[in-house]
This record gives C-alpha cells, structure tokens and sequence, in this order.
C-alpha cells in the first residue's frame, strides 16, 4: 500500500493533467521508485489514480526500458544498444559488463546488487558507448571504466540508490 502522501501527490498530477495519459508515466514511475519495480499492486494502483485500464498501463510499462515489471537489482545498468554505441563498441562493452557481473543481459546478480539491461538508445550518442547505471549516464565507457564503476559501487563508495 502506497502512503497517503504518496498517493495523493498523485492523484494532484492525474487531476491536473488533460488526459490522464500525460500523467501516466509520472505515476508509474514513482510508483515503482516506491516499490523497487511495478508490481501487480502498484499497476492496479495506477489504474485506481489514472482512470486508465489495466490494460492501458500494462502497454505503457511494457514499452518503456526504464519500467520495469518483475524485480530489478539496487543498480540498475542500462547498456545502449543503439547504433551508434553498436559502432563505437557497444556489444564489446556489453559482453565486459557480462563478465564483470557474472550474469547475460536480462539478468540480476545472485546479491541482488545489479541487474544488466540492453536499451534502444540513452541519447548519449557523443559519448558512445554509453551506460546507465541507476538513472546516471557514463560515456565513452570501456571495459576499464566499467570496472572501475562497479568496484567503486560494491564498495560502497559514494553511489547513490
């Protein structure tokens, strides 16, 4: 169950949106930052708050990279796939991430710290190959820094959630 603050911060965004498409997202996405990813409560939460259908929310969050519907590791990495990190490296840097967390792309680390995501672009092209890593971008990224990051975030270093 969300907090009532929570919920009605919400509800304040789906009244003064024109459709409550506008809105959708913004709800499914704080809704998730709330629960750690969409579960079916949230989604049915988002339907009470949005007027939309299950359905409706279910397409939205489905096509989105960035909201995710089963569990997510603390970390999120978003590894861009798109064209241009594919030409500057991409799938080299993928494969790095690949061995330097020990799971394929889709997956979650056994410690439930990471979870390694391919997405269509970051648009951070000047900068490929670009990542995410919990909503914050790094580019030109290689194997080396990749490293370097996740060390720095199993260490505890100063990282945020």
């Amino acid at each position: 169950m969300i907090p009532a603050d929570l919920k009605a911060a919400l509800e304040r965004r789906a009244a003064d949106a024109l459709n409550p498409r506008e809105a959708a997202v913004d709800v499914l996405k704080s809704l998730q930052t709330h629960y750690g990813w969409l579960t079916d409560q949230a989604m049915d939460e988002a339907a009470c708050i949005t007027g939309l259908s299950p359905l409706q929310l279910e397409e939205l969050a489905t096509f989105y990279d960035m909201l995710y519907r089963r569990p997510v590791g603390r970390h999120v990495i978003h590894a861009c796939d798109s064209i241009s990190c594919w030409n500057m490296g991409g799938s080299s840097l993928m494969r790095s991430l690949e061995m330097l967390l020990g799971v394929a792309a889709g997956e979650t680390t056994p410690d439930g710290l990471f979870t390694l995501l391919p997405c269509s672009c970051l648009g951070n092209c000047g900068a490929a190959p670009a990542m995410m890593i919990s909503n914050r971008p790094y580019g030109p990224v290689t194997a080396e820094t990749a490293a370097a990051l996740l060390k720095e975030i199993r260490g505890s270093g100063p990282f945020p959630s």
